[in-house]
Order: C-alpha cells, then structure tokens, then sequence
C-alpha cells in the first residue's frame, strides 16, 4: 500500500487471509458442540469405571485354587433378568456335567440355553438355587481366576483391529509367538495366515472386516487353544459358514474340546451328534436328557419333534 492505493495482490492477500481466520472462527461453534458431546460420553465411561462390581473380582493366589476340572451342577437354579423379574427364565434347573464331559443344550429360542451359559460364565448370579464348580460353591471363587479357566467361541467372533498375532494372544497375555503359531497350526488357521504377505502380523482390520467368516471362526478358536481352558462354551460356532469352513472350523473345534468340559448351545443338529449329553430346554425347564440317539427315538418327545422339523426344513435355527 503506498499514499492510499492498494495493490491488487495485497488485496488478494488479504481477502485470502480473511476467508482463512473467517473459517477458522466459524468452526470454532462446531469445535465447541464436539467437545460437549465428547465431555458428556466421558462422563457416562466414568461412571462405567466407577461402578463397584456386584461380584468380587480380585485376583485370588494359584496356590489357593488349583486348576479346575471342571465339574459343574446346578441345583434347583432360577433365575430372571434383571430388567424382566415378572418374567422366569429358568424355572429349577437341575443339571450334572462331569469334568471332561461334552454336553449340548438344546431347545427353541427363548428356552433357557445361552442364560445357562451367562451363568456358567458368571454374568449373572441366580435367584435361587446353586451354582458349583468342583463340588466348590460359585461364589468362593475369584471371579476373575475362574474366567481365566473359561474360554468362549462365539458365533459372532470379537476381534480387535491389530494383527492376527494380537488376536490370538489375548487368549492369553505374554505368550510366545512359538505359542501362538502352535495353536493358530491346531485350529487350521496356520493355512491361511502364511499365505497372507504379513503372516501373523498382518492387520484384520476393525472386528475382523478383512477375514472371512471361516477365518474368524479358526482365530478366535485358536485364541481359546492358547488359553487352555478346563470349561468351554461354543455357541453354534458353524452356523452361518459355507460347506468347506464349516468343515475345517468342526475340525479345529474337535482339537479344541478335547479333554476339557464342553457346553454347546446347539442351533444344528450336525454339532451335537457326537456328544456325551444332551439337554433339552423348553420354557425354562429341562424337559428330557441323553444321548443324541436315544432322544431321537422318543416318539412325541421335544427333542424329536425338533428333529423332524429340521428335517422337514421348517425351521432353519431348531436348537
């Protein structure tokens, strides 16, 4: 600028510079609504942290608990949820898994056989009756010491969007990557995993977005090889997989349940032939129990009638 004129390039600057300083004043509303919202979701997560567990969860010393069996009774268990108490889920459950024994809960939708697991893993604590592992009263265990003798395969697997090895390893914090290879080999991930350029490192992106369903399924079994439980929980790991995962996944899940006690929720029957018991739940009771080929020739039992459905293709989730 020079005796009052102004030069078409300082005017450029200084409307670019306007438009730069108006921008960043007019996000600072927008700025301040994000902060809000950020502020009020921190305060509902410390609240989360800041709840006391209706449980104990400390630590409790190895020596004090030997590795379980894995035994498990239930005597005379009710239960409801907490946001449901008018409505009984379980309705005196009485029921013996002995240790290393595979058992399948089987029944319509609604029945009782996920609760049952919930409580197995102690999610919720029942109304009434007892819960005992090892002859042991639930309640005398750490929580969390029992948990680490507890593995689960969903049929939704959870996975974080690190690496494989990552993913693996959280089955059980600290463990080699000799460990994880041996157990990615016994779940039949071992195939799949060295034809990736990364191998073990390689990122699956957020739940596992970059794996297919089989590959999943044989992580999260291979995270439950590694942790080695005495109790495991499959909630109908196959149901949603293709003829060749479905087969590879069964596999891996056979290496997976031996010599350890097993409860599966059944969907299908193809999981639950083989099984040493079965019960059968409907509205809250256990209505029938035994082998798969003795409560198949129940002529008009529940499990029977389940049976003939699936067969008849009019249901395609039966257990």
């Amino acid at each position: 600028m020079k005796q009052g004129e102004l030069t078409a390039g300082t005017l450029t600057s200084f409307m670019l510079y306007t438009g730069f300083i108006g921008g960043a004043v007019g996000g600072l509303g927008d700025l301040y609504g994000r902060l809000q919202k950020t502020v009020g979701a921190s305060e509902r997560v410390f609240d989360i942290l800041d709840t006391e567990s209706e449980v104990p969860l400390e630590d409790t010393p190895a020596a004090s608990h030997p590795k379980i069996r894995g035994e498990i009774r239930f005597a005379d268990v009710r239960f409801s949820y907490p946001t449901r108490k008018d409505v009984e889920v379980l309705k005196g459950i009485n029921l013996h898994i002995k240790s290393g024994e595979k058992v399948a809960l089987a029944g319509s939708s609604g029945a009782g056989k996920s609760t049952i697991a919930q409580l197995v893993l102690g999610f919720y604590t029942p109304d009434a009756g007892s819960i005992d592992i090892d002859n042991q009263s639930y309640g005398e265990y750490s929580l969390k010491w029992l948990r680490n003798n507890m593995a689960v395969v969903p049929q939704e697997v959870i996975l974080f969007g690190g690496t494989i090895l990552d993913n693996i390893a959280y089955g059980k914090p600290g463990a080699s990557e000799a460990e994880v290879v041996a157990a990615a080999r016994k779940a039949h991930a071992w195939e799949f995993i060295e034809g990736f350029p990364e191998g073990l490192y390689t990122i699956v992106g957020e739940r596992g977005v970059k794996l297919s369903g089989g590959q999943r399924q044989r992580i999260a079994i291979a995270r439950a090889i590694l942790k080695d439980p005495a109790i495991l929980i499959l909630d109908e790991a196959t149901s949603s997989l293709d003829a060749e995962s479905e087969r590879l996944v069964q596999d891996a899940l056979e290496v997976l349940m031996e010599n350890r006690t097993t409860i599966i929720i059944a969907h299908r029957l193809s999981t639950i032939r083989n099984v040493d018991q079965i019960f059968v739940l409907k509205n809250g009771n256990i209505k029938e129990s035994g082998t798969f080929e003795e409560l198949a020739a129940q002529q008009g039992g529940v499990f029977a009638n389940l049976l003939r459905l699936q067969l008849l293709g009019k249901e395609n989730v039966v257990l």
